[in-house]
């Protein structure tokens, strides 16, 4: 979907198209979820809880300025529901990493490998990289996410967070150190 379409399905949202409001979500579910992922940790939180942020973007959907990009908007309602509800939670973090990948049965890191000696290696690896993630502090965590699993580019995350693309490169720089930091506590060496 361009941002033609995307803008005529806002429209028709406003207007209370349920069906055109499920193209926007079609369009951002997979990029929600992740984030959501990367905040809470539990991949059946974060899927309630990107259901929820979609469910409230609905209902406010006549405030939101259709002259702006719909992620950005949308971002706010879904960083602070993961915000809540890490409040409101606190289990420990490291244990639902763990559950993450049990349960996804999958890597979240892409994993080329020849063996399966190597796989368990980077499976190891993608553990401690996901316990160490959660051990940042919430901002450092972020912008991890959106830049190094979401891909965003730093004008991408400057608008998403409203912050200059200068604090985007400082807050990244910090939080790779901290991320080393935190693997080298953790034995992991590269």
């Amino acid at each position: 979907m361009n941002p033609i379409e995307e803008g005529s399905a806002i429209e028709r949202c406003k207007n209370g198209d349920r069906e055109a409001f499920g193209l926007i979500v079609q369009k951002y579910m997979k990029p929600a979820y992740y984030v959501a992922l990367g905040y809470v940790g539990r991949p059946d939180d974060a899927l309630d809880i990107s259901q929820d942020a979609f469910i409230n973007a609905f209902r406010h959907i006549k405030r939101f300025d259709s002259s702006k990009s719909f992620f950005p908007w949308f971002y706010s309602i879904l960083k602070n529901l993961c915000l809540n509800h890490l409040s409101r939670s606190r289990r420990r973090k490291e244990d639902s990493i763990d559950q993450m990948v049990e349960e996804e049965g999958q890597s979240r890191i892409p994993v080329e490998t020849v063996n399966p000696e190597q796989g368990a290696v980077q499976r190891d690896i993608e553990v401690r990289i996901g316990k160490a993630l959660q051990r940042l502090r919430p901002k450092e965590r972020e912008i991890i996410i959106l830049q190094h699993f979401q891909d965003y580019s730093y004008q991408e995350i400057a608008d998403l967070l409203g912050i200059p693309i200068g604090t985007v490169m400082s807050r990244l720089y910090s939080a790779r150190r901290e991320l080393r930091r935190e693997l080298e506590r953790m034995g992991v060496r590269y």
